[in-house]
């Protein structure tokens, strides 16, 4: 198996299976939505689609997002793992991110399999990427197409609970993660975003809190299903 980190979606990411990471917060996001007993959620790009899916499935969804970290207007909810932490208020759950929704569209067109990854289910991740065979491409979510350093991070981790030829990308995320003491601290490195989300980011430092991997499941008109 090999082992490769995209530190953003634009750079190449084809493998047989694919890790998408936006640590803070989409996938960590999705990963609590999904373990909280919404059925589904459907990863939107753009915020006209994710209220086009909400109208036409009326109460069995609810809607939620957010742009450079602030929720949407209108919107039913943000896009905080811990508002999904309490449980599921539809079966299903629109999506529409900066970054993360985003990544996931990008990374399900080059990759047969395609995870969600971040701290919260980091063993359940790893467990079920090595199972799907084949070689590994961690994508990272990036922040409006550059680098991240807590997808970095979160990618590091990733690949050090993978068995694997590691590239030199898989080599330097490693390296990025074992340059903080604490997950908080690899997160809190990152330098983008807006302020106020410091709790957040708290929650998305926990590793192993959820045992729930989403995965790609085939696309809903513009969006891509996520499924446990």
């Amino acid at each position: 198996m090999r082992v490769h980190v995209a530190f953003t979606p634009e750079e190449d990411a084809s493998a047989h299976t694919g890790v998408v990471v936006d640590v803070v917060r989409a996938t960590s996001t999705i990963a609590q939505a999904l373990e909280s007993g919404y059925e589904r959620v459907l990863c939107c790009a753009e915020i006209a689609e994710a209220r086009e899916l909400r109208e036409k499935l009326g109460d069995e969804a609810v809607v939620g997002g957010e742009r450079n970290g602030v929720v949407i207007d209108g919107f039913d909810v943000g896009a905080s793992p811990r508002e999904f932490a309490t449980g599921a208020r539809a079966p299903t759950l629109v999506l529409t991110t900066t970054n993360g929704t985003r990544a996931i569209l990008t990374a399900v067109e080059s990759c047969d399999v395609v995870f969600l990854g971040s701290l919260l289910n980091l063993t359940a991740l790893a467990a079920a990427a090595a199972g799907a065979g084949g070689d590994v491409a961690i994508v990272c979510s990036g922040f409006k197409g550059a680098f991240a350093l807590d997808d970095a991070y979160c990618a590091g981790r990733i690949v050090s609970a993978l068995d694997g030829e590691r590239t030199d990308a898989a080599i330097a995320a490693e390296v990025v993660a074992s340059a903080w003491p604490t997950p908080l601290d690899g997160l809190n490195a990152r330098t983008y975003g807006p302020s106020g989300l410091e709790a957040d980011i708290e929650f998305c430092a926990q590793v192993d809190r959820l045992r729930t991997v989403p995965r790609f499941a085939r696309m809903v008109g513009p969006a891509a299903e996520i499924v446990a």
